[in-house]
């Protein structure tokens, strides 16, 4: 500006709730894509103690973060893409065969629960035939035979049910909005609206509520 000999230029004015900050704009890696860094740094010869020191971590940790994915099935990396889990999920998965590796990752995501807990809990529960041959399961002496049986009729119902709404959603969503479509219509008219104001007020109410929607997920 002072080159050009310029007092004034034209520019754009961010409020406070735009402006950049470290909290609000960085975008972070998933547990997945950090191994893949992880991963294609060290197969172009960065060695692991040097990387681990680069990034101020244990380079026990990186070794683990490196090997993340061994003996995982590519449907699971693909069902936990997105999302941010400790190093010991993957070492439970590990333990089982990819059909029950695939279930698991599955429970984990419809329970919003994609953690080391669960992820053990659904281990311990897992029937010896589903576990990869040579891998030591679980000790189960906290858990009576009863309820080992009762978890798996519960995660196995519970992915069932998973699987139904995954099946329903697309249709049950293009019905809502069909609904919600004929709803605005109708509102739309007065006479109608007198009509419910008049006999179905508390109706009137939620369809109102239903036409106030601004997405499906709201």
């Amino acid at each position: 500006m002072k080159e050009l000999q310029l007092t004034e230029v034209p520019c754009l004015m961010a409020i406070d709730d735009e402006t950049f900050t470290y909290n609000n704009r960085v975008n972070r890696l998933s547990t997945i894509q950090e191994h893949l860094m992880f991963r294609r740094a060290m197969d172009r010869g960065i060695s692991a103690v040097k990387l681990a020191k680069g990034l101020s971590i244990d380079v026990s940790l990186l070794q683990k973060k490196s090997t993340l994915l061994d003996g995982i099935c590519e449907e699971v990396v693909a069902i936990l893409k997105d999302f941010n889990f400790s190093t010991e999920i993957p070492a439970a998965l590990r333990r089982m065969k990819p059909t029950r590796q695939i279930e698991c990752a599955e429970l984990m995501v419809s329970a919003n629960s994609v953690t080391n807990s669960y992820a053990r809990a659904l281990l311990a529960a897992t029937p010896p035939e589903l576990l990869v041959a040579g891998k030591r399961p679980l000790s189960r002496m906290a858990l009576s035979q009863e309820q080992l049986v009762r978890m798996e009729t519960e995660m196995s119902n519970l992915l069932g049910q998973y699987k139904l709404a995954e099946q329903s959603h697309g249709e049950d969503v293009l019905n809502l909005m069909l609904a919600r479509g004929y709803v605005v219509k109708m509102m739309d008219n007065e006479r109608v609206m007198h009509y419910m104001q008049k006999n179905y007020p508390e109706i009137l109410e939620e369809f109102s509520k239903l036409v106030e929607l601004t997405s499906i997920d709201a």
